[in-house]
């Protein structure tokens, strides 16, 4: 059997920040180099919990 995690939207938008700040970026720099290939590999790291965060968030909307 599958276990599910339930997550409100406040959390998941205080994970998000939370993710932000530990990398020291805002989500507009951290897109602009994610585009441009230019993330370390923890970077890249948030930069995908950050997309799976925001398709979770647009599906809440």
């Amino acid at each position: 059997m599958a276990t599910m995690i339930h997550t409100t939207r406040e959390e998941l938008q205080a994970q998000r920040k939370r993710l932000l700040d530990e990398i020291g970026m805002t989500y507009e720099t951290l897109r602009d180099r994610a585009a441009a290939y230019s993330l370390s590999s923890d970077e890249l790291d948030v930069w995908h919990t950050i997309e799976g965060i925001d398709y979770l968030l647009e599906g809440d909307s």
